[in-house]
């Protein structure tokens, strides 16, 4: 047997269940779809967001005060001679926030490849592991 919660009692005070069902909680902003991949490793953090039938002259890429947007819209292109009732469009909005602290000198590389859009930030340098070696005492 399942239980329905309302939303509303998860803020209640002392439940502390409202973070883990907040967004928030995983560093996102509004509702991030399913289409979106977040990873990182210690020199760079990876975006892809899935934008498929869109071509990249199509897509508005936008990253500010840690909030990385994606707004892609296409249309498909009419072909000569037939009669459109209805035309195929595709849109797509993401909206996500980028962890860790990345270097801004350094520009983002974002491509499509198979309706994918792939993006990678490099991480500042001043929060990349540094190996510290051990030495024995004498």
């Amino acid at each position: 047997m399942s239980y329905f919660i309302p939303r509303s009692l998860m803020s209640l005070p002392g439940l502390g269940l409202s973070s883990f069902f907040d967004d928030d909680a995983f560093g996102l902003v509004g509702n991030v779809p399913n289409g979106l991949s977040l990873a990182e490793d210690d020199k760079h953090v990876y975006v892809e967001a899935a934008v498929p039938g869109v071509y990249s002259k199509d897509i508005d890429v936008l990253f500010e005060k840690g909030v990385l947007r994606i707004v892609a819209e296409g249309v498909k292109e009419e072909k000569e001679g037939k009669k459109y009732f209805r035309r195929a469009s595709s849109s797509f909005s993401y909206q996500v926030a980028v962890p860790g602290e990345i270097d801004l000198s350094v520009e983002p590389e974002a491509e499509i490849k198979n309706g994918v859009m792939h993006i990678t930030f490099v991480k500042s340098p001043k929060t990349q592991p540094k190996k510290i070696s051990v030495k024995s005492a004498k």
